[in-house]
């Protein structure tokens, strides 16, 4: 058996909307939010659209990498939860903001959710979720 280094994951797309950039990989959807910004259930479905684009019936996860502060309205999970094929939901960040933020966040999403302060984990952690699901 051959054991290599992990291979870096490919931009299959890349969105640039309103309030930050969306890329898209082959198992998940990397949000990068700008500082200020503020995520609506309005710019949710906008999000939401591209996953149905790229992940129409495939299972899919969602990394959040959290480098500026944003506000976030919270009720977005309630309608994330219904997306049949999301799996898995990561939060990146080094702020410990964020970590608390995150314990709070949890409880409107209820799905399989992790805080990762290492992008490479988080990304190991979503493709696992996304490939056993």
């Amino acid at each position: 058996m051959k054991i290599g280094p992990v291979k870096k994951p490919r931009i299959i797309r890349e969105y640039t909307i309103d309030i930050g950039a969306i890329q898209v990989y082959e198992n998940f959807l990397l949000c990068k939010f700008n500082e200020g910004s503020t995520l609506t259930l309005e710019r949710a479905y906008q999000i939401i659209g591209i996953s149905e684009i790229h992940f129409r019936n495939r299972n899919f996860g969602i990394i959040s990498v959290r480098k500026h502060a944003f506000a976030l309205d919270p009720t977005i999970y309630s309608y994330l939860r219904e997306l049949p094929f999301l799996k898995a939901f990561a939060i990146v960040s080094l702020r410990e903001m964020d970590m608390h933020n995150f314990n709070i966040e949890r409880l409107f999403y209820k799905n399989p959710m992790e805080f990762f302060i290492d992008y490479r984990k988080a990304v190991s952690w979503v493709n696992n979720i996304v490939k056993a699901a």
